[in-house]
């Protein structure tokens, strides 16, 4: 990819772990952002790789990094690095981050501030897989263009307004004052799809839908005319389904048991919820349903039956809380590209009037069912990042029309 002038851009950011995943997009004149490049930094800390797409997908950069990029910090050295090589006469004019937890006092984005982020920091608890990442990157951001504002964007937002039958924790009300309550989580990516259901299935939009976000984390979301109304995610990003490292819906009484009777920590016990248990526990293999579904061991197979079993369960509880469904929407990493997954899903929903169209599962085209079938299924790719984007332009003035 050559360097070349392009006009200002604004740059997103989601933090893990072990990835930095980024959008670069520029904003021309009357126009609304668009995608420029989309990349990653992988495997931080253990073999680190730099890959880049531009915005029609063709791959630009490609290339294993130094092991001396151990931590978020060092990987945004390198992605600014790239930006100045390819970008050097534009100006960044704003960051948007994804964040994955905003607590009871974000119903919205919100323009970074030292005190923002002294609230954010207090909710690192409930989110330790992402929330400490994800700040890392704006502190590493407001290290290097303290100018630049920055926007966090939360997976919490989407799901604020849900009726308080949703949201309550049935404890003694004065321990849940400070916020113990059911927040629900992949906001951003369940906000892109609301925003897309009018112009992909217009049949459903304005319905009832329950959106599946099946991923390495996944949850559902039942929607009732784009809004959400529930969600199998709650106080943290343990509840609900089954994922890749995490257990989904799980007795308290089981903590109690590693607790008293295994005599467990509390960083064990937080060690077994997030990255111990789900696919990981269950098949003592993987984490990755990839894997799972290519390998013969018993173990392997309940992994993924418990999986779809879980998932077709909790989508017979959003039905419920909607009084009915009307469209089914298969999402992220998994959702998106597992036929199989997908197939036995639809079919344990069955009784719900899912009646699947094979060839059309199989060729992922975007409706997935017949056209008699009384609750129709579809595929609609997530983008967590134009959501940012859209976001942070509005927020900081920079694209009326994002």
């Amino acid at each position: 990819m050559e360097a070349r002038p392009m006009e200002d851009f604004a740059l997103v950011l989601n933090a893990g772990s072990s990835s930095l995943k980024f959008c670069v997009y520029r904003r021309p004149e009357e126009q609304t952002w668009g995608l420029e490049a989309r990349g990653q930094i992988e495997g931080i800390g253990t073999s680190p790789h730099f890959t880049v797409k531009d915005g029609t997908g063709v791959k630009v950069a490609d290339q294993a990094l130094a092991a001396s990029v151990r931590d978020g910090d060092g990987a945004i050295d390198v992605l600014a690095g790239w930006l100045r090589q390819q970008y050097g006469g534009a100006r960044v004019r704003g960051v948007g981050h994804r964040v994955v937890h905003g607590g009871p006092n974000f119903a919205g984005p919100v323009a970074v501030t030292p005190q923002v982020l002294d609230e954010l920091r207090r909710l690192v608890p409930l989110a330790p897989l992402h929330q400490p990442h994800n700040l890392a990157a704006i502190d590493a951001v407001t290290a290097r263009l303290p100018e630049v504002p920055q926007v966090a964007c939360f997976d919490t937002s989407f799901h604020r307004g849900q009726p308080e039958v949703a949201t309550v924790v049935p404890l003694p009300r004065d321990l849940c004052r400070d916020g113990v309550q059911r927040y629900g989580f992949h906001g951003l990516s369940y906000e892109y799809v609301a925003s897309v259901l009018p112009t992909v299935a217009p049949e459903i939009a304005a319905g009832r839908v329950i959106v599946a976000h099946l991923g390495s984390g996944a949850s559902l979301c039942a929607l009732r005319g784009g809004r959400s109304v529930d969600s199998t995610l709650s106080f943290t990003a343990l509840d609900g389904l089954c994922m890749g490292t995490r257990p989904g819906a799980l007795d308290p009484g089981v903590v109690l048991y590693l607790f008293q009777t295994l005599g467990l920590s509390p960083k064990e016990v937080e060690s077994v919820l997030y990255k111990k248990s789900g696919l990981l526990g269950i098949s003592g293999i993987s984490n990755d349903m990839r894997d799972l579904l290519g390998n013969t061991a018993a173990s392997a197979q309940l992994a993924v039956d418990y999986f779809v079993y879980q998932a077709a369960k909790q989508i017979g509880a959003m039905a419920g809380a909607l009084g009915g469904v009307d469209g089914l929407v298969f999402t992220a990493g998994i959702g998106e590209n597992s036929a199989e997954i997908r197939a036995r899903i639809c079919a344990a929903c069955a009784w719900l009037g899912v009646d699947l169209d094979a060839g059309a599962n199989e060729s992922r085209q975007t409706r997935i069912t017949r056209p008699e079938s009384r609750v129709s299924a579809w595929v609609v790719p997530t983008n967590e990042e134009l959501m940012i984007a859209r976001h942070t332009g509005r927020l900081l003035g920079l694209a009326a029309n994002a």
